[in-house]
């Protein structure tokens, strides 16, 4: 079956960490995009953080930049999304994507929420103040 599955969402307190993961099964992980995308009720969606096939290129949000890690460990066809410091506006439903093309660039995958993705049911995480 081809999908993606998240897990590790849940309540934090303002200043803690959470870790994601994100198990991929169905396709040949290890040659596409991986990425993580946040919805908030009235929002849009936003590209969080994305990762290249081998891991070797990332993109973040801004609003995240030096806040969340994204990693990728091919063997067990999961990835990561290591947030740490968490604010109460990262509140959010959190979604793994996998994009749709092949050996594609992280930054097009995180900018474009549109077009050819796989994703996950979402997880959510709750940052209390």
């Amino acid at each position: 079956q081809v999908q993606v599955v998240e897990s590790g969402g849940g309540l934090v307190q303002a200043g803690g960490s959470v870790r994601l993961s994100c198990k991929a099964s169905g396709f040949d992980f290890g040659a596409y995009t991986m990425g993580w995308f946040r919805l908030v009720p009235g929002k849009e969606r936003e590209g969080v953080a994305c990762i290249n096939w081998n891991g070797g290129d990332t993109y973040y949000g801004d609003s995240v930049k030096g806040q969340f890690i994204i990693s990728r460990d091919n063997a067990k066809n999961t990835v990561y999304l290591q947030m740490n410091n968490l604010k109460p506006e990262d509140t959010a439903t959190y979604y793994c994507v996998a994009d749709g093309i092949l050996y594609g660039s992280p930054s097009i995958a995180c900018m474009q929420p549109q077009g050819d993705k796989l994703w996950g049911q979402g997880t959510q995480v709750t940052v209390s103040s």
